[in-house]
């Protein structure tokens, strides 16, 4: 008998050990499961942490009613996961995955619980725990799948191969052409060849973003004319590549300096030579320009920099354009007032229109109530010489203000790229909102006119045409924030009509009239709520682009609660029960509300691309909620630092010169993972024609970010933020690389199934754009890569890739 105590107490301890994971589950279950249903939430966590407590209770007497307990509660969870959740695979991970762990061990200790009960052991545990075994791989094995949000309907892009009288001969604009296309008329690289395609040439530009968070970042997509590539670095120094080589050519180190914000997007460029469209419907002309015979600049390249200054060098030797300004360089705080460095930043590239270069800013948002104004000035792209400028303070005066006077301050400024219609010699503006973007009480008249607003000016007198507002009296920091993209949009009676297509950050894309401004889809104005901040002119109504899908913006509910595990899928409904929660417009207000997307989108600078020749266009976005709170303001308030660390990496901002401060942060669960359910980032593609998702993907893993800032280093296609714009490509592709891993993606524009992906040393931010080298005739696909968003893995690359030599 004393040698068969020991194994007696020995078989206990399995039992023991999975009936306090039970408890342990139980306990979690029924205490936080309690406080959601005083909170009005649901009230399966409290019933199935109670079930599991008595379970494990019995479980520890070594009772089998404690296993029958337990699978009563595992079969009312299934229930309850298909029934809140449905047959959509990540929420049933959430709801599933940790209690089929959990339901295995118990069936594994049954045969344990027979014996214990005078029982022959039988096979029935370990057929049980054998079925929910290869449910739990089945499983694991379909978190490494991607799973689509909408599934091809078989209706996406068709090939039509380039009419070579038609093929892309430049890439010589941010975005392709001057109506940000982001589309290339090129197809040596296809859908059937993509996957062949290597690294051609890798260049450094000696310039790494090095982010404290403030918004040090690669974020480009480079210029290609002839047989030279274009690139520009977070400190706007300016580089000149061999289409074939990558070999540089020649580079101008500017090395602007600021506190904040250090990027650049892109170049314009301009070329004396060539012809200037004129306009065919009766617009105002561009204005003519000549560049002096033997004075350099002939063909020139033009930034921006973000300490505010607009730059012109030579495209052929780099050198500063002499005639342009003062020695190739425009003060661009010239008529704004008091403009400390970090408040004030050209983020964008600037847009080549016709002759006249135009430039808007970046204003830092929520620092302080009175910043500089929003003012979107022209300039002669050959003396520099400001031809106008368009003060949303003050619009109908086109000239610089008195030398005692400035713009007027704080006015709707517009960051984000900018697009140009040769034909109608009008140009296109994002705009976004007055500095304070959660508090309006102060705002003119024309601050609601120009806020978060499509406005179109002529390119040459800087005369508006119209204005389109997406967001009345914008208190969520809804800046439209990326480049109009030009398209013919074709009408039900099969006629087409020259539009625009943009994005917002609130999930809506808009199908504007470009003679007009009219919306040619369906806009509805619907009813909004508003909070509690007094005197706050908050709008009964908000337009929404019920015509066109929503990307994201879809209203949240409990069940839309995500977690890794149930645990903080539990902590999230808490959070959530305790946020107010209106849908799309939840206005802030002194209590803690939920704005779902967030300020950084939705959609964002990365910009749409579209398929001209088959009318689809391809949105990627992110879906980050926001939790904002809008306390008092402290006395003697010291203004925020204009940075990123406090616009967009969140924490308490105060809003000098207002009543409030505001907090603010992210919605995450305590791992730090968003949340709502997957994805938080999708690439989706819509027929123009029938205004519908042809399909939509996850794109993105978590293989370079997780929980807590550690790398998972596992691909689980989840689909992740995306910032950073897409390109599409007549070979029937689409790539991009603005994910959290490090990774450039084409996928196959027909159904969004991933057709190659390249392996970057870093993240990327940047824009992918391609070319024909004039030389070779070889097409190339060329990303910038600096970093992602959310990783501290920064570099310099520039990488180019090709099909090998006779594929």
């Amino acid at each position: 008998m004393n040698h068969s105590q020991p194994s007696a107490a020995v078989s206990r301890w399995p039992i023991r050990v999975v009936a306090l994971g039970v408890l342990v589950f139980g306990l979690l279950f029924a205490a936080g499961g309690g406080y959601l249903v005083t909170l009005g939430g649901s009230a399966y966590f409290l019933l199935a942490g109670l079930g599991l407590i008595l379970s494990a209770v019995q479980l520890f007497r070594r009772r089998l009613s404690g296993a029958w307990l337990f699978a009563a509660v595992m079969l009312l969870t299934l229930i309850w996961a298909l029934v809140d959740a449905g047959l959509v695979f990540w929420p049933l991970v959430s709801r599933l995955f940790a209690l089929g762990v959990l339901s295995l061990l118990v069936a594994l200790i049954y045969p344990s619980l027979r014996k214990a009960n005078g029982l022959a052991a039988g096979r029935g545990g370990y057929l049980v725990g054998g079925v929910l075994a290869v449910a739990m791989v089945a499983g694991f094995w379909g978190m490494f799948q991607p799973h689509a949000s909408v599934s091809p309907t078989g209706d996406g892009p068709a090939l039509t191969k380039v009419d070579p009288a038609h093929a892309q001969k430049d890439w010589a604009h941010y975005g392709n052409d001057e109506g940000g296309s982001r589309f290339a008329a090129l197809d040596q690289i296809n859908r059937d060849n993509v996957s062949k395609l290597v690294p051609a040439w890798t260049y450094h530009t000696g310039d790494v973003a090095i982010s404290d968070g403030n918004g040090a970042e690669d974020q480009m997509t480079p210029l290609q004319v002839g047989d030279k590539v274009f690139i520009c670095t977070p400190h706007n120094n300016v580089i000149a590549l061999d289409a074939d080589t990558g070999k540089q050519l020649w580079k101008n180190d500017i090395n602007a300096k600021s506190a904040v914000w250090q990027r650049c997007r892109g170049l314009a460029y301009f070329d004396a030579s060539a012809a200037v469209v004129p306009p065919t419907d009766g617009s105002t002309p561009a204005a003519s320009v000549a560049v002096p015979a033997g004075a350099n600049c002939q063909r020139r390249l033009l930034t921006n920099t973000v300490d505010a200054r607009l730059i012109a060098v030579d495209a052929d030797t780099g050198e500063f354009c002499q005639s342009f300004g003062n020695n190739g360089q425009v003060d661009l705080k010239a008529g704004l007032g008091n403009v400390p460095d970090s408040y004030y930043q050209l983020s964008s590239a600037p847009l080549m229109a016709g002759t006249t270069v135009v430039v808007g800013g970046r204003v830092a948002d929520n620092v302080q109530a009175d910043m500089p104004g929003g003012v979107i000035r022209g300039f002669d792209v050959v003396t520099g010489q400001m031809r106008w400028a368009f003060d949303p303070g003050n619009p109908e005066d086109k000239q610089a203000p008195a030398a005692d006077k400035t713009y007027v301050r704080s006015t709707p400024n517009s960051w984000a790229p900018m697009s140009y219609d040769p034909a109608m010699n009008t140009l296109f503006l994002p705009m976004g909102s007055s500095s304070t973007d959660i508090y309006g009480v102060k705002r003119s008249e024309l601050d609601h006119t120009y806020g978060a607003s499509v406005l179109a000016l002529n390119a040459t007198t800087g005369v508006q045409k119209w204005v389109y507002q997406t967001v009345h009296n914008d208190l969520w920091d809804f800046d439209l924030p990326m480049q109009p993209s030009l398209i013919d949009f074709a009408k039900p009676d099969g006629s087409k009509v020259p539009a625009l297509v943009i994005g917002t950050k609130a999930g809506q894309i808009f199908v504007l009239d470009r003679h007009t401004g009219q919306p040619l889809t369906e806009v509805k104005e619907v009813p909004v709520k508003a909070s509690n901040i007094p005197n706050e002119p908050y709008s009964p109504t908000q337009p929404k682009s019920v015509g066109m899908p929503q990307i994201g913006a879809q209203t949240l509910t409990e069940s839309d609660m995500w977690g890794a595990t149930p645990f903080d899928q539990l902590l999230c409904r808490i959070s959530f029960k305790k946020m107010r929660y209106d849908g799309l417009f939840t206005a802030p207000g002194t209590d803690i509300s939920l704005s779902f997307p967030g300020s950084l989108g939705g959609m964002n600078w990365g910009s749409l691309s579209t398929d001209p020749v088959h009318g689809f266009i391809f949105v990627n976005d992110m879906r980050l909620g926001l939790w904002i709170q809008m306390v008092p303001q402290l006395k003697d308030a010291i203004a925020a630092s204009g940075g990123e660390a406090l616009n967009t990496g969140m924490g308490a901002v105060p809003l000098k010169g207002t009543p409030y401060a505001v907090n603010k942060n992210r919605f995450l669960s305590v791992a730090g993972i968003p949340c709502q359910a997957p994805p938080f980032g999708t690439l989706t593609a819509i027929d123009m024609k029938t205004q519908k998702i042809a399909w939509q993907v996850p794109v993105g893993t978590v293989q370079d970010t997780g929980p807590m800032g550690i790398k998972m280093h596992l691909p689980l296609p989840i689909g992740m933020p995306t910032l950073g714009g897409t390109l599409s490509t007549q070979g029937g592709l689409v790539f991009i690389a603005g994910t959290q891993d490090y990774y450039l993606r084409a996928f196959n524009s027909a159904n969004g199934e991933e057709a190659w992906k390249a392996r970057l040393p870093v993240g990327s931010q940047g824009g992918p754009m391609t070319y024909v080298s004039p030389k070779t005739g070889k097409q190339y696909i060329v990303i910038t890569a600096g970093g992602a968003r959310q990783s501290a893995d920064r570099g310099d690359y520039v990488i180019a890739y090709a099909l090998p030599d006779g594929k």
